[in-house]
């Protein structure tokens, strides 16, 4: 394994990220990492990718909204800027009760991914809890998504969230299969309480059979929030991974 499949959520250094984005990559890239997951990755506009330049970093993976929108210059911005995925970050608890309202997410991302091809891109959906824990006829709402979704599509499985949401992330991933192409890495109690979470390799999740359940997938460290600085989670994170052979 290479450093190549470390990434990280740029959500988890936000208050940095919006204050100063070129600082705020320098440090990044002074941690080691190659690889970031810019979050609203349009707001930031032309500068992100000079800033990306300028720190050597390239943008694999991004989160930006676009499920249910007119998305092309989304998806236009994105090929521009070498970010090879787009991923809709979130779709509210409301539309996760039943088969219908599930499909119908499902056939809106799988037109988005017809419009994102014409430019390069593909597209992706990110859980949280509330897609796991809505159990629709004995099946995780989740699970039903997946089994929608075109062969272009891909899930980035927040492996923290779904431990939240009562399951196994390596029984979920090792049903979800090869549609698993990125991970969010994250530790700490499995709680809702976001600011529990902590540096990867000092708390409680199983780590390492997690990503061994996708070999392949991409790893984005992130911390939603924590009691400790999050930049030195994001140090102390990459380190574990290195030096336990999980980059």
């Amino acid at each position: 394994m290479t450093t190549s499949q470390l990434s990280v959520q740029l959500y988890t250094v936000r208050e940095a990220m919006e204050a100063d984005p070129a600082g705020t990559l320098r440090r990044i890239a002074d941690i080691g990492l190659t690889q970031v997951e810019p979050y609203k990755f349009t707001a930031f506009g032309p500068a992100l990718g000079e800033a990306l330049s300028a720190a050597g970093l390239s943008a694999p993976t991004t989160h930006q909204g676009f499920i249910g929108t007119d998305a092309a210059a989304v998806f236009g911005a994105a090929g521009e800027l070498g970010i090879g995925t787009v991923i809709d970050p979130f779709v509210g608890p409301e539309r996760w009760v039943s088969r219908e309202s599930v499909a119908a997410i499902a056939t809106e991302l799988n037109a988005a991914a017809r419009v994102a091809a014409d430019y390069g891109v593909q597209v992706g959906y990110h859980n949280h809890a509330h897609e796991l824990q809505s159990v629709i006829d004995g099946t995780p709402a989740l699970e039903i998504f997946a089994d929608l979704l075109d062969p272009a599509v891909v899930l980035e499985i927040d492996t923290y969230w779904v431990v939240v949401g009562g399951l196994d992330p390596v029984e979920l991933i090792g049903r979800l299969g090869d549609r698993v192409r990125a991970l969010h890495i994250k530790d700490g109690p499995g709680t809702q309480e976001t600011k529990d979470q902590v540096a990867v390799g000092s708390g409680s999740l199983p780590i390492r059979a997690i990503i061994e359940s996708a070999p392949n997938a991409l790893r984005v460290i992130e911390l939603d929030d924590s009691r400790a600085d999050r930049f030195e989670a994001v140090a102390d994170s990459f380190r574990y991974l290195t030096a336990e052979g999980l980059a």
